[in-house]
């Protein structure tokens, strides 16, 4: 059996002996808890971090996995019910002290995953920040690139299925196979339905309105894209893709 890599489940004992060891890159997921249209859940982001964060981990060799982030800056979403956020300062705070945590204990580098695109832009912006706020001895890092992230699962879409048209960042064919993938029955399936859809060129500008805006005066059933032809077999071909190219970068 391969060794856990979760910090959540190990003890602290073996934590220890893990950054004795030499094993001092740790990935932090940054999800979110909040609309995902009418047939996927609210955890989507935070569940899909705690997927990408460990296979990313285990793409780098010898990192742990701390515990997800699951609640974002989601404020743009609240016209939605059962939407939480925190306020782009609390998140922040939030994530500076797990930085300043990790590096109490020994860790020499943290890897910041946003799994929600409400995530990005902030953490990139305060990556100065957390990197003194850890210390000389750790540096911090995040992934940064969300237009990147729509263009692996378009690439996936196009090429497995002809489905490329159809991914659009938020609950589209894209998010919705990605829980199939993890989550057996999780997707009303039925419910699944087209939303706004959108271009590569039209990308930059909607992103800037979503998340300056209300999202549902973009896209009233809270869909970017469309949820229709989803799978499972597609979900796991845009997890692994994307952890190949989030791995990549932290690599670099």
């Amino acid at each position: 059996m391969a060794a856990e890599i979760r910090m959540e489940r190990m003890t602290s004992p073996e934590i220890g002996a893990a950054i004795e060891a030499g094993i001092t890159t740790v990935v932090v997921a940054a999800g979110a808890v909040e609309q995902h249209g009418p047939h996927l859940p609210l955890f989507v982001d935070a569940e899909h971090g705690d997927r990408l964060a460990v296979e990313i981990a285990r793409r780098l060799g010898r990192a742990l996995v701390a515990p997800t982030i699951r609640v974002g800056w989601s404020a743009h979403h609240m016209a939605f019910p059962g939407t939480v956020s925190l306020e782009k300062e609390t998140f922040l705070a939030v994530c500076r002290d797990y930085a300043v945590s990790l590096a109490h204990h020994g860790f020499r580098r943290v890897c910041f995953v946003p799994s929600h695109g409400g995530n990005f832009a902030p953490l990139a912006e305060a990556r100065d920040a957390f990197n003194e706020a850890a210390g000389p001895d750790c540096s911090v890092d995040v992934y940064a690139d969300l237009a990147e992230v729509i263009g692996v699962w378009r690439d996936v879409a196009e090429a497995e299925a002809g489905l490329g048209g159809r991914v659009g960042g938020h609950a589209d064919v894209a998010e919705t196979s990605i829980m199939m993938a993890m989550h057996d029955g999780i997707v009303r399936e039925e419910l699944a339905e087209c939303g706004r859809l959108t271009t590569p060129e039209e990308e930059p500008e909607l992103i800037r309105r979503v998340l300056s805006e209300e999202f549902a005066s973009v896209t009233p059933n809270g869909i970017l894209g469309d949820a229709r032809g989803a799978s499972a077999e597609l979900g796991e071909k845009m997890i692994a893709a994307l952890a190949d190219r989030m791995a990549a970068h932290f690599e670099a």
